[in-house]
């Protein structure tokens, strides 16, 4: 394999830490996150059931009637040329309300990488980029609070010269409780199998677990979220021999050891909204696990916090969120959502 693909790798899995746990499956962009909502509240929201269709990548059960006819993209211009964004719309079948239905579609683009042979001669410049397209359906169960959708996925990958499809699906259920403005969720993503390899090989998709709670406190214009993120691997907390200390003769002092609560805290964002019913919306959030492993010993970096703010223009809102990394990164995310519903 060329050399310079061996780089394409070393960036593609970076970026992929910021979404899932890298180096278990393919198509790590389906976890990228792609709301400017969800990124500014420290992760993946799986309780978001407002008018914004884009929700409903990450749970298909917050697919609602406030999402009928309204049309969201976004945008992230990432790192080493990268970019990955997102654009959803929302419908209503038939002529009520009941039955609705969602298209989206996510992609990713690695840009252009110039391209050598094993013996460093070039044989010019390659892309990668990644695409999925969705469609879904929600519905609530009758004479309850609870509702039920589920995705289906079509995901073509190109690495080069190498090409892979798949397909994958999603599932996700929602309990909204009305008179508590109070969301639950539970969302099961990208559940599939690839229908082409990359070089014969089958190799697994990037299952995602994840839950939620978020409400709206009477008369408090705040809108608080807890979302446990991963839930499908335990074990998120690692031993990082860079952390370990050593006396003046070599000899161990202190072993970095993280605890069962270092390692539940990892699966763990916490997010509010200020405003959440306004014009205006200012949003901030932290993630525990992005802090952990990305901070630096002994400096301040402000890793894991998050931060965010949307304008309602009549029937249009403009978003931007900003996630810190470290010292050396951070992504900014702009979003635009047109209603042409009834709310």
């Amino acid at each position: 394999m060329k050399q310079s693909l061996l780089t394409f790798y070393f960036v593609f899995f970076s970026l992929c830490s910021f979404g899932q746990i890298g180096g278990r499956a393919t198509y790590q962009f389906l976890n990228l996150e792609n709301s400017t909502r969800h990124v500014a509240l420290g992760g993946k929201v799986v309780t978001d059931n407002n008018n914004n269709p884009i929700s409903a990548l990450y749970n298909p059960a917050t697919l609602n009637e406030k999402m009928a006819k309204n049309f969201a993209i976004s945008y992230v211009n990432y790192i080493a040329d990268i970019n990955y964004g997102a654009a959803a719309g929302a419908f209503a079948v038939g002529r009520s309300e009941e039955h609705l239905i969602h298209v989206g579609v996510i992609y990713a683009d690695y840009g252009d990488f110039d391209g050598f042979d094993l013996e460093g001669n070039s044989t010019g410049e390659f892309g990668a980029a990644e695409t999925a397209v969705s469609l879904g359906y929600a519905k609530r169960i009758p004479n309850s609070d609870f509702y039920l959708g589920a995705n289906l996925k079509f995901i073509s990958s190109r690495l080069e010269q190498y090409s892979s499809v798949g397909i994958a699906t999603d599932l996700g259920v929602l309990y909204y409780k009305k008179e508590w403005d109070l969301n639950i969720g539970l969302a099961v993503r990208n559940l599939g199998t690839q229908i082409t390899t990359y070089t014969g090989t089958q190799e697994k998709l990037p299952l995602a677990i994840d839950a939620g709670i978020s409400q709206i406190p009477k008369n408090v214009p705040v809108r608080w979220f807890v979302n446990l993120q991963n839930l499908q691997f335990w074990q998120l907390a690692f031993s990082n021999s860079n952390r370990n200390t050593e006396d003046l003769f070599g000899e161990p002092l202190e072993t970095d050891d993280p605890s069962f609560i270092n390692n539940v805290l990892r699966h763990v964002t916490l997010g509010v909204e200020m405003f959440p019913r306004g014009a205006v919306n200012l949003r901030l959030g932290y993630n525990f696990r992005r802090s952990e492993e990305l901070k630096i010993i002994n400096q301040r970096s402000f890793a894991g916090l998050s931060a965010g703010a949307s304008i309602k223009i009549k029937k249009l809102t403009f978003s931007y969120s900003y996630a810190r990394f470290n010292l050396a990164g951070s992504s900014s995310l702009l979003g635009l959502n047109l209603n042409l519903g009834n709310y």
